[in-house]
């Protein structure tokens, strides 16, 4: 696989953490699409802090000050986010971060999944492993796969719960990616997640 695009079953659960290790793992290129919310530079700033090469981070299409959803911070910085902008960038390997859940809206009736279902890229769905879950990210991987998105497989942030991941992969019918537990500190994290994610599962 040259890209992948990394959407979360919630917000917070990881994604930009996630997405920031495997960029580095597959020395790939790593692009946020629409950024809602600069009070600490966005996404990316924390991309670079975590280990990727400035060079590899790609600015994005839209840069919004709300951190809100992507369609209302939109309207409260008076722009449209039209999807004929969001075209993906020819750099490969590409790691591409949406925002929030799946079916986040971006304008109108536009959802996040709809973009994920044009670009056709191959999707991998950030979970906790915390209360809660099973439902989460099944519920996610429905609306992709409603929309003919393809599913590369689920990774799992946080503490080892093997029952609630053993159920996400096997009636999800999805393959498990790895899981990274709760880290003490973001030191060495390039070396840390590559002992927690095998590259061989993403090229």
């Amino acid at each position: 696989m040259s890209a992948f695009v990394i959407t979360g079953t919630d917000t917070g659960v990881g994604k930009t953490v996630f997405a920031a290790g495997l960029t580095a793992l597959i020395g790939g290129y790593y692009w946020k699409p629409v950024q809602a919310g600069l009070d600490e530079g966005g996404d990316s700033v924390t991309v670079t802090a975590l280990g990727v090469p400035n060079e590899r981070v790609l600015p994005e299409a839209y840069r919004l000050i709300t951190p809100c959803s992507p369609h209302h911070a939109a309207d409260v910085d008076g722009v449209s986010i039209e999807p004929e902008r969001l075209v993906l960038p020819i750099q490969r390997p590409l790691v591409v971060e949406g925002a929030g859940g799946a079916l986040v809206p971006l304008n109108g009736d536009l959802l996040y999944a709809d973009m994920f279902a044009r670009w056709q890229l191959p999707a991998i769905v950030v979970a906790r492993t915390a209360l809660g879950t099973i439902s989460h990210s099944l519920l996610t991987l429905e609306a992709l796969r409603a929309r003919d998105v393809p599913v590369h497989g689920v990774a799992f942030i946080g503490e080892g719960e093997g029952v609630a991941e053993e159920a996400i992969c096997r009636i999800g019918r999805v393959k498990h990616l790895g899981r990274l537990p709760v880290l003490d500190t973001f030191q060495n994290f390039t070396a840390l997640f590559a002992q927690h994610f095998s590259v061989g599962d993403f090229v």
